[in-house]
């Protein structure tokens, strides 16, 4: 008989099986975000977002359930009729705050 290397021992053996997991893990929901702005959208948009202590992209796209690329949009609309003002500006990430002081 003639002596083998440990690696072709193993795969002879067959290896060593993985170890079986009884949890699988956190699973995250899928949220469905619209990429169309209806008025309804852009009326509670227009409402709340300046009202908003810090405004970003993400911020609104999650608390209005729309695609954070809509939301840059819409971002940059407020900003034009001065509903907000801008923090930092930045090709990756916009941070706004409100322009005025709470009500």
């Amino acid at each position: 008989m003639t002596p083998k290397s440990k690696a072709a021992q193993l795969k002879a053996k067959g290896g060593k099986k993985k170890k079986k997991k009884w949890t699988q893990g956190k699973v995250q929901e899928k949220v469905i975000r619209t990429t169309y702005m209806d008025q309804e959208t852009w009326d509670r948009l227009y409402k709340e977002v300046p009202n908003y202590k810090v405004i970003t992209p993400g911020i609104v796209s999650d608390r209005m359930k729309i695609s954070v690329s809509l939301a840059r949009k819409a971002i940059l609309e407020l900003e034009k009729e001065k509903k907000i003002k801008p923090v930092i500006k930045h090709n990756k990430q916009l941070i706004y705050t409100r322009a005025h002081g709470k009500k």
